[in-house]
């Protein structure tokens, strides 16, 4: 249950979701796949355009250091 409660918090998550439920309306609701399709589009948008940037990156070695230690 802890790992699921994780996993929700994660944007990806969210878009991931997001397009199954798009896939699936787009099956039941052939007639209005135009609408869904643009619907869970916009859904994903929003989410990636409001979500929080992950910092979980290292910064980038400083080349200058690394080209001083060879030599």
């Amino acid at each position: 249950m802890k790992y699921l409660l994780e996993r929700l918090k994660e944007p990806s998550t969210w878009r991931g979701l997001l397009a199954l439920l798009t896939a699936v309306g787009v099956k039941l609701h052939p007639e209005m796949q135009e609408a869904i399709l643009a619907t869970g589009l916009a859904l994903i948008g929003m989410i990636n355009v409001f979500r929080k940037e992950s910092n979980d990156t290292k910064p980038a070695a400083n080349p200058a250091s690394v080209a001083g230690d060879q030599g």
